[in-house]
């Protein structure tokens, strides 16, 4: 938690004058007490006015300085917080941001969305407490305590009564309820997965009629959340009561006893009464501070989770001295590259070497597994190659900054994700300068041109979270412009066609080879009828070089490719 203390750095002028505020703020409602006993025990029992009016106008002075006081407190630790909570937030982000699909497969993203948002937030709240809290309680209870022992020592023994029951409170408090507070963070990521999947797999589920399996499951997993929720908020309902009891027993005593004082003339009522506020002080003093203690092994908790995110180190990063690539860099070449998962037992590719010119369309097809999308990814470095080297322009990729790399490639993915906003902002999104004319070019190139006119708004119609307002071709055709209007050296398209009826499929090819002519092309698919017009096909299995050439190579030569085009019809492959 330590570690995250650095976030405050930019604020400590407002922490200087948070902590200046609480003294005077304290130092204020200390003073008040006496001034209070002198009034009563100089201005109404000795009968002089003009203690009672100069007393009171200190009075009403001391109070105007210290809701001044709090006021300023209030502003400079709210800013303090929120900036903390904001700089947290943008330096999670941007460590995301710069993650690796290695890194994304490690953290959960329920669990990332949970460590950004609810972790952040108890954070803040601790921050904000302990500014208002952890600063002023200390100075208020020793100074209460200070003052009520110069009051009346003969009743010190009733303050440490009341500070003991407090004090026991609270320790039951935190073996009791402690563990339950470290349970919940991991729960809620659970709640957050459960409600995550149900949302994006919805339709799976409808079309196998799991709905009641999965309101089963997220009432289970809500259930435990609840339970260790209430159990927690009726632990802490049940100290206020408790704190009551206290206070009034401890109010009752100080009269009780403050009375015979009084009656034996060693104690006067005013200073009864100032004792009585001074008690109060140092038992509200002791349960903010008691309180602090038991938020902050909550937040510690998610401190820990947060700390876990800013420690990982991104595995793939720019070099310390990056090579610039040459004004055309369409060129790729595969020399000898194995690449194995994190914690897999094989290789997913294995001693893979090919390589592509600018203005020639290689495609990669294979069966399902056969690493077809694992070495499209190792292009634009989402992975890095565990042995040989991915060359982009006669550049290993790993000696090229990735911003340089990735404004080289135009990549469309096998899910098609879109954004929230304009069809022409998803498609502008792969170039931000592309103005109406470039976006429209792209557009009839994807052959989504057609669909994009017939809508009200065209290119200016709201795309929903996802895309969820098109069909799965709608949302591919978009993707694949968004790609295009990037104007690349090199593309790749990761399975990118597999949502298109053939007709469409073919204008798209036909399209694509005219714009394309100048750069290279890389075509992952499963349809042989997808790629057997490519300048040349290779075969992956089990991650190997199964065979490669062209269409009519491959029927010849390649047993599997054979069986793959046979699969899907052979007289329509040959035709």
């Amino acid at each position: 938690m330590v570690r995250l203390f650095r976030f405050l750095k930019p604020y400590l002028g407002y922490v200087s004058i948070t902590v200046a505020l609480l003294l005077i703020q304290a130092v204020s409602e200390l003073s008040l007490p006496s001034i209070m006993a002198d009034i009563v025990d100089r201005g109404v029992r000795g009968g002089i006015d003009g203690v009672i009016f100069l007393s009171g106008a200190k009075m009403a002075a001391m109070t105007v300085i210290g809701v001044i006081a709090s006021v300023g407190v209030g502003f400079a630790a709210s800013r303090t917080s929120a900036g903390f909570t904001r700089d947290l937030r943008q330096s999670l982000f941007e460590r995301v941001q710069s993650f690796s699909l290695a890194e994304f497969d490690s953290l959960s993203n329920a669990s990332l969305l949970t460590r950004t948002t609810n972790d952040v937030t108890h954070l803040q709240h601790i921050v904000s407490m302990f500014l208002r809290m952890l600063l002023f309680a200390p100075v208020m209870g020793f100074g209460s305590l200070v003052m009520a022992i110069r009051t009346s020592y003969s009743m010190s023994w009733i303050l440490a009564l009341a500070v003991f029951l407090v004090s026991l409170m609270v320790v039951v408090m935190v073996v009791v309820a402690m563990p339950r507070f470290k349970l919940i963070q991991g729960l809620v990521d659970r709640l957050n997965l459960i409600g995550r999947e149900h949302l994006d797999g919805i339709m799976v589920i409808r079309a196998y009629g799991a709905e009641s399996f999965e309101m089963n499951r997220f009432d289970e997993a809500n259930s435990e959340l609840t339970a260790v929720n209430l159990f927690v908020n009726r632990m802490m309902s049940a100290l206020h009561p408790s704190l009551t009891l206290v206070m009034n027993g401890c109010s009752l005593l100080i009269v009780w006893i403050g009375s015979k004082h009084v009656a034996a003339s060693s104690l006067e009522v005013g200073q009864m009464m100032a004792y009585l506020q001074y008690a109060m002080h140092v038992i509200m003093s002791f349960l903010m501070i008691s309180m602090m203690f038991i938020m902050i092994p909550r937040a510690a908790v998610s401190a820990k989770r947060i700390s876990e995110v800013l420690a990982v180190d991104p595995s793939i990063t720019d070099p310390e001295k990056p090579e610039a690539l040459e004004a055309s860099a369409g060129s790729v070449e595969f020399r000898g590259v194995s690449f194995r998962y994190e914690g897999a037992e094989e290789d997913a590719l294995c001693d893979v070497s090919f390589s592509m010119s600018p203005g020639e369309t290689v495609a990669l097809v294979g069966p399902t597994g056969a690493g077809k999308s694992t070495l499209a990814n190792l292009i634009p470095r989402f992975y890095d190659a565990s042995g040989g080297s991915v060359l982009v322009g006669g550049k290993d990729v790993r000696a090229l900054s990735l911003a340089e790399l990735r404004s080289r490639i135009g990549f469309c993915h096998q899910k098609a994700a879109l954004f929230s906003g304009s069809i022409a902002d998803n498609i502008r999104y792969g170039n931000q300068n592309a103005d109406e004319a470039g976006i429209e070019a792209a557009a009839s190139t994807a052959q989504a041109l057609d669909f994009i006119s017939e809508l009200e708004g065209g290119f200016e119609s709201r795309v929903a979270e996802g895309g969820s307002n098109l069909s799965g071709g709608q949302r591919q055709r978009i993707a694949i412009a968004r790609a295009l209007a990037r104007n690349p050296d090199l593309y790749v398209f990761d399975d990118s066609f597999s949502a298109l009826d053939g007709r469409t499929d073919a204008r798209l090819r036909a399209a694509l080879k005219k714009r394309t002519k100048s750069a290279s092309v890389l075509v992952v698919s499963q349809k042989i009828e997808t790629v057997k017009h490519a300048d040349r096909i290779v075969v992956l299995d089990d991650g190997r070089i199964a065979g490669s050439g062209t269409h009519e190579e491959l029927l010849l030569l390649c047993p599997l490719y054979k069986q793959l085009a046979e699969s899907q019809n052979a007289a329509e492959v040959r035709s």
